[in-house]
């Protein structure tokens, strides 16, 4: 099983997670840009989650209402640079906390084999708020990615 990285900075407030995963490259970068593979794996069971817009190009937009076991509430972004198998830079936000912008960058590597890298780095305003991202799930969802794409 691969195993993702997590590194973090003591002097910006950024998380940047590496993960390998024994996918094509087109299959993780389409894991996050079509809503129903993205759903399946963003989120454990025991959530609803709506899309209420989802339009994944570079000038493109998304806002997700979601409620589970612990919360619910929605998040908006923009999506400011899409390449295709490469990149998305996107702003994320939750609608609760206006004040609150996290620009992420996905970088996508094709490791030949059908193997890719998966880069993503969260660059937010606070320690305070890069810890609780650390506390997100953000690692489990890899794995649930990972399982999502064994089955094909």
């Amino acid at each position: 099983m691969n195993e993702a990285e997590v590194v973090v900075d003591d002097e910006v407030p950024v998380v940047r997670i590496i993960r390998e995963f024994d996918a094509p490259v087109e299959e993780v970068f389409r894991a996050h840009v079509d809503p129903e593979v993205f759903v399946r794996w963003n989120w454990d069971d025991g959530w609803s989650v709506r899309f209420d817009h989802f339009d994944c190009r570079t000038g493109g937009s998304y806002r997700i209402t979601m409620s589970g076991p612990e919360m619910e509430g929605s998040v908006h972004g923009s999506f400011h640079d899409v390449i295709p198998n490469e990149r998305i830079v996107q702003t994320f936000s939750p609608d609760a906390a206006p004040d609150l912008v996290v620009l992420e960058t996905h970088r996508f590597e094709d490791l030949g084999e059908g193997r890719t890298r998966l880069t993503a780095q969260s660059l937010v305003e606070s320690f305070d708020v890069r810890d609780a991202f650390l506390d997100a799930g953000l690692v489990e969802g890899y794995a649930r990615l990972d399982a999502l794409l064994a089955e094909g």
